[in-house]
């Protein structure tokens, strides 16, 4: 594959700008299996921001810890080539549970312990994972834009947002980016999500626009994987009827001369212009290359339409998360912890 020339796009308008494709790294360091070795993905992260990748996601939770503590390593010297994107919100109590938290005093908290992990002075774009429905919204802004002030962050961003609550963040401090889940088989934030973005000038970042993999053939790891265990896509009973609807994305992508991976992150990237920047997650150099190349994936109108008719809402077998018990999430995370004590991070 030729090189491509690596666009750039600003995400809200107070002067965030990424490369049009970003790249997700919580895979690095655990959920979709075994973390990997450090040195390999310092290495990716080197290959992607010399390819003009250069918008990096990670956050607090991921690993837990861990995975800034990676990103932080990888980019120890080329700190200027990167825009930086983490997160705060969640808290894992003494008893290993997992809780939303977003009172000032947490977001505080989250935002210097990731500035040591990370190993920066300022964070270019801090996200509230998931917003907390125990606190205004407006609290939680409040000390984002206090954040802003001190010069620890750059542009606030909202993730997993109802239209409501970024209405009314927005009116306390300008967001720079929403993100939400999108892809083929994930529309939701079709109907407010994205238009308010669009009215209020808010970039849109898709995390998972491979529907965690799906759309690039990625197998669930046996251990390890939190899509074997809370994503009910991926259950056995529904898997099967999904597969079928990737043979329907996989025969367009052979007409457009592509991958499936690409005829799916290039409906994303073509359906959701201007404002949006998906990060997709990889592991391997190959993939992230291929990932690349979605960006010279031309759709017309009626190919777009086409993509959205070959997964229809209505047979997607499953949905993107489902039950789970507190119970559940400690023992996830512990076995995250064991897992990721078996590499060098």
């Amino acid at each position: 594959m030729a090189p491509v020339a690596m666009e750039r796009v600003k995400l809200g308008s107070q002067g965030l700008e990424v490369s049009a494709v970003g790249l997700g790294c919580m895979g690095m360091t655990g959920n979709y299996g075994p973390a990997k070795e450090e040195a390999e993905m310092i290495k990716l992260i080197h290959h992607a921001v010399e390819m003009g990748v250069t918008f990096l996601d990670t956050a607090d939770i991921y690993g837990p810890f861990t995975n800034e503590i990676l990103v932080g390593k990888a980019i120890k010297g080329i700190r200027d080539k990167v825009q930086l994107a983490t997160k705060c919100g969640f808290d894992i109590g003494a008893d290993g549970m997992l809780s939303i938290r977003g009172d000032p005093a947490h977001v505080r908290a989250c935002c210097e312990a990731s500035l040591k992990r990370l190993g920066v002075e300022c964070i270019d774009l801090y996200y509230q994972h998931r917003v907390d429905p125990k606190v205004p919204i407006e609290e939680t802004m409040g000390e984002m834009k206090k954040l802003v002030e001190e010069g620890k962050i750059k542009y606030v961003g909202l993730s997993e947002a109802p239209a409501d609550v970024i209405r009314r963040a927005h009116a306390v401090h300008p967001i720079s980016a929403v993100q939400t889940e999108w892809s083929l088989w994930v529309r939701d934030v079709e109907v407010d999500v994205i238009p308010t973005c669009r009215e209020l000038r808010i970039g849109f970042v898709p995390y998972s626009p491979l529907g965690r993999g799906f759309f690039a053939g990625a197998e669930v790891q046996s251990t390890g994987d939190i899509r074997q265990k809370f994503i009910p896509f991926f259950k056995p009973e529904n898997l099967e009827t999904n597969k079928k609807l990737l043979a329907r994305v996989a025969k367009i992508a052979e007409e457009k001369n592509c991958t499936t991976n690409q005829l799916a992150l290039a409906w994303v990237i073509r359906k959701g212009a201007p404002i949006t920047v998906p990060i997709p997650g990889t592991t391997k150099v190959t993939n992230l290359k291929s990932n690349i190349g979605a960006l010279t994936v031309k759709l017309s109108a009626d190919e777009i339409q086409a993509l959205e008719d070959a997964i229809p809402k209505e047979e997607v077998a499953g949905s993107r998360y489902g039950n789970v018990t507190r119970e559940e999430q400690a023992a996830f995370l512990e076995e995250a912890r064991q897992l990721a004590r078996s590499t060098t991070i």
